[in-house]
C-alpha cells in the first residue's frame, strides 16, 4: 500500500521488466558468442584440414607431371615469379605485341576452360589446351599463330570474359599496385596495415594480441581452452574493425591467413578488391612487408 501511495509499485514492477529483459539480452549474446567461437573454431579447423590437402596436392601434381614428362605428354615451357620492375617490363611487352583484328586472346579462366575458348584455341594449341586448365584459376594470353600462349595469376583477379582484339588486355592494376589503397594484413594474433601511394607506404597501424595457441598445455580442458581462445580471437578482430574502419582509402586488400581473412571480410561486411592467403611472418610490420611482396608477385607460366 506504501508503494503504491508513493508511486514506487509502478517503479518496481518496470525494474522487474528491465531486469528480464536484460536477463533475456544476456542469453542472447552468451548464444551469440557460443555460435561465434564455434565457427571460429570450424574455421580454423578446416582451414588446417585445407592446409594439408593442398600439400598433399601439391605433391600429387608434382607427381603427376613427373609422369606425363616420362610419357611424352605436354609440359610447361617455363613457370617463373615476376614482381616490380621485371613485372612491369614483362606485362609491358605483352601489351605492345599486335596482331590481326581478333588475333589475340585474353581470357580469366575459372576451374577449366570454357567449351568456346577450347574449340577456338584447338588448332593453335593441340593437346596444350590441357596445360591451360592445370594453371587455372588464371589469366590467359594466346595469340592466333600460337606464338605466345601463357597464363599469369595477377594479384586481382579480373574476371574477364574471353576476349579476341588486335591486342592482349593486361591492365596495370591487375599485378601492380597503383594510386592510393590499403593493405591489411591479418592473422589470428597479429595485424598490421599499410596505407600506400603506389608503391610508397605513408601510413601504418599494427598490433599483436595474445592469443593462445592451438592446444591446451595443461590446466585447462580443451572445450574451455578453446572458448577461451576463441574470445581472445573476437576481440582481437574487433580491434581489427575498428582500425579498418577508420582507414582514408577505399581501395582495400586483405591478406593473412585464409580462415581469419574470411571472418574478418564477413563480419566487417568488408568489400575489398582482393584478398589472399600469404604465408608472412615477424612483427607485424616486418610481416607486412613480407605479405605485402607475396601478395604483389605473378606467376607467368610459358604454355
Amino acid at each position: 500500500m506504501l508503494d503504491e501511495l508513493l508511486g514506487r509499485a509502478s517503479l518496481k514492477e518496470r525494474i522487474d521488466e528491465l531486469e528480464e529483459e536484460n536477463e533475456r539480452l544476456r542469453k542472447r549474446y552468451e548464444a551469440e558468442s557460443e555460435r561465434r567461437s564455434e565457427a571460429v573454431t570450424a574455421r580454423q579447423d578446416a582451414e588446417e584440414r585445407q592446409n594439408r590437402l593442398e600439400d598433399r596436392i601439391a605433391q600429387l601434381e608434382g607427381e603427376l607431371e613427373r609422369i606425363e614428362a616420362d610419357a611424352g605428354g605436354p609440359t610447361v615451357r617455363r613457370r617463373v615469379e615476376l614482381r616490380g620492375r621485371r613485372l612491369e617490363d614483362v606485362l609491358d611487352r605483352l601489351r605492345s605485341i599486335r596482331t590481326g583484328p581478333e588475333g589475340a586472346l585474353t581470357a580469366s579462366l575459372a576451374d577449366d576452360v570454357p567449351e568456346t575458348v577450347r574449340t577456338e584455341l584447338g588448332d593453335v594449341l593441340d593437346e596444350r589446351v590441357a596445360l591451360l586448365e592445370d594453371a587455372a584459376p588464371c589469366l590467359c594470353c594466346v595469340d592466333d599463330a600460337g606464338l605466345v600462349s601463357v597464363t599469369l595469376d595477377p594479384p586481382v583477379d579480373p574476371g574477364l570474359e574471353p576476349t579476341w582484339t588486335d591486342r592482349f588486355r593486361l591492365e596495370r592494376e591487375w599485378f601492380l599496385p597503383t594510386g592510393r589503397h590499403v593493405l591489411a594484413l591479418v592473422r589470428a594474433d597479429l595485424f598490421a596495415l599499410g596505407v600506400y601511394e603506389g608503391d610508397e607506404r605513408v601510413d601504418y597501424r599494427g598490433f599483436e594480441s595474445d592469443v593462445k595457441g592451438n592446444h591446451s598445455k595443461g590446466g585447462f580442458s580443451q572445450a574451455r581452452f578453446e572458448r577461451i581462445r576463441d574470445d581472445q580471437i573476437d576481440a582481437h578482430l574487433e580491434r581489427c574493425r575498428e582500425v579498418l574502419a577508420e582507414r582514408d582509402a577505399e581501395r582495400l586488400y586483405v591478406v593473412g591467413q585464409r580462415g581469419v581473412v574470411d571472418a574478418l571480410v564477413e563480419e566487417a561486411a568488408l568489400e575489398p578488391a582482393a584478398t589472399a592467403a600469404v604465408d608472412a611472418t615477424g612483427d607485424p610490420k616486418e610481416a607486412l612487408e613480407d605479405a605485402r611482396r607475396s601478395f604483389w608477385t605473378t606467376t607467368l607460366t610459358v604454355v
